[in-house]
Order: structure tokens, then C-alpha cells, then sequence
């Protein structure tokens, strides 16, 4: 039983809110001792809140009240994203003036309803997340404050004048809360450090972990506990795990990967192949409840900017013992699959392994192999001619496969940042996907499929990666756009995700195909990980979970949990005191994988801004990839910098989006743009501080046009 257990029945027995001592007055001394922290572990998960009197409530005994996380919205506007997983509550902007986005609270829902959302109004703030800002610090007329960096921290933070550090108006600073933000008050805080001069070689990166809050250094326990594995596998270790030492594995990365968590093996069958997806045994180190396990969860994933890293595990581990180097013995945990001609697992089984790779390959190396085959290779490459014939051959049943069933398919190129010995950013290269990346691709996806199906068989608490069907009202705003291509949806309350898979496959190589298809991603909402499985929209599968990438997703490591517990017969069950509740779980890492997202966006954001600084003036091609209503947005092609070209820009005219809200028209004219347009830009303005490449539109393209109209027949005579 967790230790909470009775502290929750304590407060069930009393049916009222109870303060800490009286809590500790009915618990007796003993089991009193820990209630403290046990009632903080409650009000953390969301089972109990502390009201405004310092009592303790059950929240299940508070009707119509919801605990979730915060995400907050660039106008000030929010939304709880429930711990259930249930639908988003709108938090209007005079609510989130109390908490920061990644907050943790409870609110209660009330009217109106926003645009068809419930409305909620905050009861008590659980867990407050944020401790320190990143920003630009202002100084007018004696009073000193942060404008955040973060987009999502629409808060002012004041700083006193005996709390500034000796830092000056306009500099970039970390300031630490001190004051969190309330109902009539804003948060305030001290200047802790300053970050240097804005532009500097590095700066984006350090702007972006402090802005997000991302943890940038291990606590010493943690080195500890890995540095105590040392560097070599002992044979107890091994003991009673399946060989594979003897096998052909091989890890295909990139060529600047550092930590190699996954490995492939191929041969060719009756009917079929055989493949084997071996994954390092990250769970065999970090132990659930562990220093090690704490500080992973804290992280949820690893962070790759452009120029630094941010790992999930210590590099002892993330670099050393769960990286599948050549010629080192590795433990893993492996998925066998038989797959058929026709692309489909026929069979199954999940085993502990010990491996040791053949091989380090890149993409570039097997992708160049995979397209000449029949000439001369590299001497490695050639001792694995017959596993990487029939890895290519296994992907192109599984390719087959995934266009049968309608999974979305979007193949854009990698963009690569090259920086010169100063660490600035000289280079934007687009690096085209190539067979090596897609076949890697569907291994994983296979095993991802695999690891569910098996959790799901044997009713183990885990986390899926699920991805759901849009909102109504952006299916309904798709449906418009989708007939004036003469396209047809049921209603949107009627679509089901094999409508939208029959669309997709019907396109073909239509001239809109792209167009359609982009439109279609962009009604959809987010993948998350939570513990109900309603499988995966984008990749059209039943059953889905993350298990390819312990070493830097927190998840695949919880996947790893519950498949072990099945193999050793252990009561699955221990998975919830281990995890605590899975609902609340999901939420923290999907969370997390959105802060990391978010931070490595704006990191790269800047550096592009940085690098189209002296391009002011300049001529590119692009492509049409967003339409608002105060302009569109421009992805210059083979750079995929992002830019606005304002409606104003666009042409002596009055111009609005239409129903579809894909294409932007002028009244006059009838000249339209539309999403997937290709134009001629030239640059004409940069802001580093708010990462924004403004457009016009150059030459020929900025000439007015108007669009044919019939005549008008002459007045009938009489």
C-alpha cells in the first residue's frame, strides 16, 4: 500500500477538511510522523487540496472540480489541461493571472462555455513550477521589471531596486521568483545572474533553457549513482539473458549521434522476415525511485539544440553503458518480430538480451549503399551486404503496409545549422531524408506497435502515445475548405479517422495533394502520452506506445518497466506505486516534451533571424505555409526560414481570409494566395528580440493583378 494510502483514508473517515495537526492527532505518532509530506505528495497528484484556510479536502469530495496543468496562451488567455485527459477548460486572462504556464491546479468549471470549451475559474494553485525567468530587464522611472522571454509568461515580473545585482536596463538577465503571481499581484523576483551581451555565440541556447526552465545540470547524488556502474558490464549481469552476441546488430544514426539506443537485425524468411529491434536496457540502471529515476522524470526527455545537448541520463550512462557502441557488451531488452511479405507482424516476443553491435553505420553511408547497391562499397558496408539488403527489404513491405492502411505521411527534409569556429550560426543546409532514415523508422514503429499490443494483452498500467481525432470545429472548417476541390466529408460529427485515411489515399499525385494533405495535419491535435489507449490517428494504428528510446524519453522507460514486470512475472500492479497515477504521469511527460519542443524552436528561431540579419534586401523563393488574418506566412525554400508577409504587403487591395481559412483574397482584384503558393520575397525587416523575418513581395510578384471577369451583357432592348 503507498504510504499515502492513510493520510487518504484519514481524511475519508473524518468526511470534513482537516488541518496537518489533526491529521497527525488521528494518524498516532507513528504513522503521524511522515503526514506532512505525504499530504504534499496528495496535493501534488491532485487527490487532495489545500484550501485558503490551510485545511486538507479530498477532491473527490468536491463536485465539478477538475485538477490539470496550465497551458497558457501568447493574448494572456489559458486553458487546464485535465489530469483525465477529458476535455480543455478555457481559463480567461483575469485566471491566469495567479498561476505560470506549467503550473499545476485545480479549478472549478462555470459559464459561459468559450466557443463550445467549458470555462473554468482556478480553486487552489497545487504546484507551482516556475522558479526562475529569462528576460529582457527595463528600468522606468525608478521601477525595475522582466519582460519574459517565453512567449507563454505574459507576466511582468518586478524586481526591486535593492534586488537588481548591479544589472542595467536593456541587459538579458535570469531573474528567481521570490513572489509568485496572484489574484491582484504580480509576481516578483531578484536578479540572479546576467547572460551577457544578446547576440553572443551561445546565447540563444542559455536564453532558451532558463526561459522554459529546463534543468542544465545534474545534482551530484546523481552523478553518483551512475558513476557507481562503472564502466563495464559484470557477468552477473549477464546471467540468465538470451546471447545475442553472435548476431549481426547494427546501430544506423546520424553521423553526429552520440548515444546509440537502438539496433536492427534482418534475415530473410519463408514468406517473410525475421527482424530483431534491440533496445538498450536503460531500466536495468535506473531503478524506480532512485536518484537516477527522480532526475529523469524531472527532465522527461533529452533536449538537442542545434549546438549543445541537454540529456535525459548522465552521460555515464546516455554515452557510456546504454549506448550501443561496436564491440562492447550491452544489456538490452528486445523486441523479435515476424513480419510477412504483405508488411504485417504475424508473431511477436519480448526477451532480455545481451548484444554487442557489429557495427556503427550512418545514414548517409547505407542510404548511398541502398541506392547503388550493385557497386563497390566500403569494406564494412560490404561484410553486411546481406542484413542491409534485407532490412531494405522488410521496410519496403512495411512501406507497403502503411499506404494500405492511410497512415499520413509528411517526408521533409531535415535542416542541419552549420556554425563557424566562433560558434555563430554561417549555414542553414537542408538535408533530404533517404531510404537508411525510413527503414530505421519503421523498425521502431514495428517494435512501438509490437510493445503495445503486448501491455495491452496483458492489462499492464502504461503509457500510450495516442493521437486523436480533431476538434468538430476544425473538422467542420476542413470539410468547407475540402469542397472547393470538389472533396467530400460526412458531417464533422460524423467523421471517423478512416474517412480522412481514404481521402488522403484517393489524392494520388494530384496537383493539390500537398495543399490537401497539409491542410488535413494542420486540423489535427497534438500526440500526447496518457494511459487510455485511443490509438493513433496520423499513423492509422490501433495500438501505439513509445518504447524505442529509454535512454532519452522518459516514457519508452516506463514501457520498459511493464514489459519486464510481464517477463519476470512480477504484479504489474507495482507499476502505480512506482509511477503513482498514470493519468497524471502522461500529463507531466507530455508537458515536458512540449517545453522541450518549445525551447529548441525558439533556440533555432533565433539563429535563423541571426543569420538573415544581412540578408535585409535580398531576393528568395518560397512557399505559402500559413494564412492569418493579418497576412500570410513564407517558408523560403532550402532555408525553411518562416516570415510574414503582412496583408498590407500583399498589394493595393482589401484582403481577408475566406470560409476555408487556407486562402487570403482580395475584394477588388480577386487576386487570391493560397496555402502551398510558391512567391518571390525580398527581405525587408529582422528582429532578433521578438525572432520575426518580415517579406514583401519582390518584382514581378508585387505588380497588382486582377482577375478575369466575364463581361456584362449589354441592357436587353425592349
Amino acid at each position: 500500500m503507498p504510504p499515502e494510502a492513510s493520510v487518504l483514508e484519514c481524511l475519508r473517515r473524518a468526511g470534513r477538511p482537516l488541518r496537518l495537526e489533526e491529521v497527525v492527532e488521528a494518524l498516532g505518532p507513528v504513522a503521524g510522523a511522515d503526514a506532512e509530506a505525504q499530504l504534499i505528495a496528495l496535493v501534488k497528484r491532485g487527490d487532495a487540496v489545500q484550501n485558503r484556510r490551510g485545511q486538507y479536502c479530498l477532491r473527490e469530495q468536491m463536485p465539478g472540480l477538475v485538477v490539470g496543468t496550465i497551458q497558457a496562451q501568447r493574448n494572456g488567455d489559458g486553458w487546464l489541461l485535465p489530469d483525465d485527459a477529458s476535455a480543455a477548460i478555457y481559463l480567461p486572462s483575469q485566471q491566469m493571472r495567479e498561476v505560470f504556464h506549467g503550473d499545476r491546479a485545480a479549478a472549478r468549471i462555470e459559464g459561459p462555455h468559450f466557443k463550445g470549451k467549458q470555462q473554468g475559474t482556478i480553486v487552489e494553485v497545487l504546484e507551482r513550477r516556475t522558479r526562475e525567468v529569462v528576460g529582457r530587464l527595463h528600468v522606468e522611472s525608478g521601477v525595475a521589471y522582466l519582460t519574459p522571454d517565453n512567449p507563454r509568461v505574459t507576466h511582468r515580473v518586478l524586481v526591486p531596486q535593492a534586488q537588481l545585482g548591479g544589472a542595467e536596463s536593456g541587459q538579458i538577465v535570469i531573474v528567481e521568483i521570490m513572489q509568485q503571481p496572484g489574484r491582484n499581484a504580480q509576481p516578483v523576483g531578484r536578479v540572479t545572474r546576467l547572460l551577457g551581451v544578446h547576440g553572443a555565440p551561445g546565447m540563444e541556447t542559455e536564453i532558451a533553457i532558463h526561459s522554459h526552465g529546463l534543468p542544465d545540470a545534474f545534482p551530484e547524488e546523481v552523478l553518483a549513482e551512475a558513476r557507481a556502474y562503472g564502466a563495464r558490464i559484470p557477468e552477473a549481469a549477464i546471467a540468465g539473458r538470451e546471447d545475442l552476441r553472435g548476431i549481426e546488430l547494427v546501430t544506423i544514426d546520424g553521423e553526429d549521434a552520440r548515444d546509440y539506443d537502438d539496433a536492427v537485425f534482418c534475415e530473410r524468411t519463408r514468406g517473410g522476415w525475421r527482424v530483431i529491434v534491440a533496445i538498450a536496457d536503460v531500466g536495468h540502471y535506473v531503478k524506480p525511485g532512485s536518484a537516477l529515476d527522480v532526475e529523469a522524470r524531472e527532465r522527461g526527455t533529452s533536449v538537442y539544440f542545434p549546438n549543445r545537448v541537454l540529456p535525459m541520463l548522465p552521460e555515464e550512462l546516455s554515452n557510456g553503458l546504454c549506448s550501443l557502441v561496436p564491440d562492447q557488451d550491452r544489456l538490452c531488452l528486445c523486441c523479435e518480430l515476424r513480419v510477412g511479405d504483405d508488411g504485417r507482424i504475424t508473431r511477436s516476443r519480448f526477451f532480455e538480451g545481451v548484444m554487442r553491435s557489429a557495427a556503427r553505420l550512418t545514414y548517409h553511408e547505407v542510404g548511398e549503399f541502398l541506392e547503388r547497391p550493385a557497386a563497390k562499397h566500403a569494406p564494412r558496408l560490404e561484410q553486411m551486404r546481406e542484413r542491409l539488403l534485407a532490412l531494405h527489404g522488410v521496410y519496403r513491405s512495411f512501406l507497403r503496409e502503411r499506404t494500405g492502411r492511410g497512415a499520413l505521411e509528411l517526408d521533409t527534409p531535415e535542416l542541419k545549422l552549420k556554425f563557424d569556429a566562433e560558434g555563430r550560426i554561417a549555414a542553414l543546409v537542408e538535408q533530404p531524408r533517404n531510404d537508411a532514415h525510413r527503414l530505421i523508422e519503421e523498425c521502431m514503429i514495428a517494435a512501438n506497435i509490437a510493445a503495445a499490443r503486448y501491455l495491452d494483452r496483458h492489462r499492464v498500467p502504461t503509457l500510450y502515445r495516442v493521437h486523436g481525432l480533431p476538434e468538430v470545429d476544425r473538422l467542420e472548417t476542413l470539410r468547407q475548405f475540402l469542397r472547393e476541390f470538389g472533396l467530400w466529408l460526412p458531417p464533422a460529427e460524423e467523421i471517423t479517422p478512416q474517412h480522412l485515411r481514404d481521402l488522403l489515399t484517393r489524392l494520388g499525385d494530384q496537383p493539390n495533394a500537398l495543399l490537401i494533405s497539409t491542410a488535413v495535419v494542420r486540423s489535427m491535435p497534438q500526440a500526447v502520452y496518457q494511459p487510455g489507449n485511443i490509438g493513433h490517428f496520423g499513423l492509422a494504428l490501433e495500438h501505439y506506445a513509445h518504447f524505442t528510446s529509454p535512454i532519452r524519453r522518459y516514457p519508452d522507460l516506463v514501457v520498459h518497466r511493464g514489459i519486464r514486470q510481464v517477463l519476470r512475472g512480477a504484479d504489474p500492479q507495482e507499476l502505480v506505486e512506482w509511477h503513482g497515477s498514470f493519468p497524471v504521469l502522461g500529463q507531466d511527460c507530455s508537458f515536458r516534451e512540449r517545453r522541450a519542443d518549445e525551447a529548441t524552436r525558439g533556440a533555432v528561431a533565433w539563429l535563423k533571424c541571426f543569420y538573415m540579419q544581412d540578408r535585409v534586401g535580398e531576393e528568395f523563393d518560397g512557399i505559402v505555409s500559413g494564412v492569418v488574418d493579418f497576412g500570410l506566412f513564407v517558408q523560403l525554400e532550402g532555408l525553411q526560414v518562416d516570415g510574414l508577409l503582412h496583408v498590407s504587403a500583399l498589394g493595393q487591395d482589401y484582403f481577408a481570409r475566406d470560409r476555408s481559412g487556407f486562402r487570403m483574397v482580395g475584394r477588388s482584384s480577386g487576386r487570391s494566395f493560397k496555402l502551398g503558393d510558391r512567391l518571390r520575397v525580398k527581405v525587408t525587416n529582422v528582429s532578433l528580440d521578438e525572432r520575426r523575418v518580415d517579406f514583401e513581395l519582390a518584382g514581378a510578384e508585387n505588380e497588382p493583378r486582377r482577375s478575369r471577369r466575364p463581361r456584362q451583357a449589354g441592357r436587353r432592348r425592349r
